[in-house]
C-alpha cells in the first residue's frame, strides 16, 4: 500500500503516510460501514493538519478502506475492498508492467492443474453435485448449438467450480486475476471454430468426470491438454485435431 513506503522521518510526506496507516488501522479495526467520527474529530485524535489529514484520507479511500462523506451526518466511515476491486488491482498492475495474456496463462496454466487434482480429492457433497450437474450440461450441448461466448462462461463456471473444491483460497484469487486479464484482451478471440468448441467440450466433460472419480492424475493430464490448447491459441498455432 502507499502509506506503506519509507519516507524519509519528519518530512511532509511521512507525514502524510503515517497518518494514512493509522487511518487505515482505525478502518480495519472497526466494522465495515462503522462512523470513524467527523473530520475535526480525527484532526484531534490523530494530531495533525488538515491538509495532512485530507492527503492520507484519499490514499486510505483510493484502497477503499474508508469513505468520505460531506454534509449532515457526514465523516469518515470504514469500508472494505470488494472482490472486485482485489482482483482487478494486480491485473491492472501487470498490464501496466507489461505483461502480456502468454506471461499469466504460463502461471495459471500450473494453477490451474494443480486445483484440479485437489478438486478430486473434494468430499463436499454440494460442489460435487454442482461439478456433475455443469458436466451433464456440457455433455448435452450438440455441436453447432453453442457459442465462443457461451463456451467462454462454461470454462469459468468450470475454474470457479474446481477453486472451490480445491480448498485453497489463493487458487480461486490468481484464477480470477488471469480471467480479469484475459477479458481485459480484446484482440484475443477464443474459440472461433466450430471444431475447437467440440474440443473444449469433450475436455471439460472427461475432466469433470475424472475430478468425481477421484483420479487426480488423470485430472492433471486432462488439465494440460486444455490449457495447451491455450496455449496454441496464444502463440498463433490454433489446433484442429480431435480430442
Amino acid at each position: 500500500m502507499p502509506y506503506e513506503t519509507v519516507l524519509q522521518v519528519g518530512s511532509p510526506r511521512s507525514r502524510v503516510s503515517e497518518t494514512a496507516r493509522r487511518l487505515a488501522e482505525l478502518s480495519l479495526s472497526a466494522q465495515d460501514g462503522a462512523h470513524l467520527g467527523a473530520e475535526t474529530d480525527l484532526l484531534t485524535a490523530l494530531g495533525v493538519s488538515r491538509p495532512t489529514l485530507r492527503q492520507a484520507a484519499k490514499i486510505v479511500e483510493a484502497d477503499r478502506l474508508i469513505a468520505v462523506r460531506k454534509g449532515q451526518g457526514g465523516g469518515f466511515f470504514a469500508t472494505r475492498p470488494s472482490a472486485t476491486d482485489v482482483i482487478r488491482a494486480p491485473a491492472r498492475f501487470l498490464r501496466l508492467n507489461g505483461a502480456t495474456l502468454e506471461h499469466v496463462h504460463a502461471v495459471t496454466r500450473l494453477i490451474a492443474a494443480e486445483a484440479a487434482a485437489l478438486a478430486a480429492r473434494s468430499t463436499d457433497e454440494t460442489l460435487r453435485t454442482a461439478l456433475r450437474a455443469h458436466r451433464d450440461e456440457v455433455a448435452r450441448v450438440a455441436p453447432g448449438e453453442d457459442s465462443p461466448e457461451a463456451i467462454i462462461l462454461l470454462e469459468t463456471r468450470l475454474a470457479r467450480l474446481l477453486s472451490a473444491m480445491s480448498g485453497n483460497p489463493a487458487i480461486g484469487l490468481f484464477m480470477e486475476i488471469g480471467y480479469t486479464f484475459g477479458r481485459d484482451e480484446q484482440n484475443i478471440r477464443f474459440y472461433q471454430d466450430p471444431e475447437d468448441r467440440e474440443r473444449a467440450r469433450n475436455l471439460q466433460v472427461q475432466l469433470c468426470t475424472a475430478i468425481l472419480d477421484g483420479d487426480g492424475e488423470i485430472a492433471r493430464v486432462l488439465t494440460a491438454r486444455r490449457t495447451a490448447m491455450i496455449a496454441e491459441w496464444l502463440s498463433g498455432q490454433m489446433p484442429k485435431s480431435k480430442p
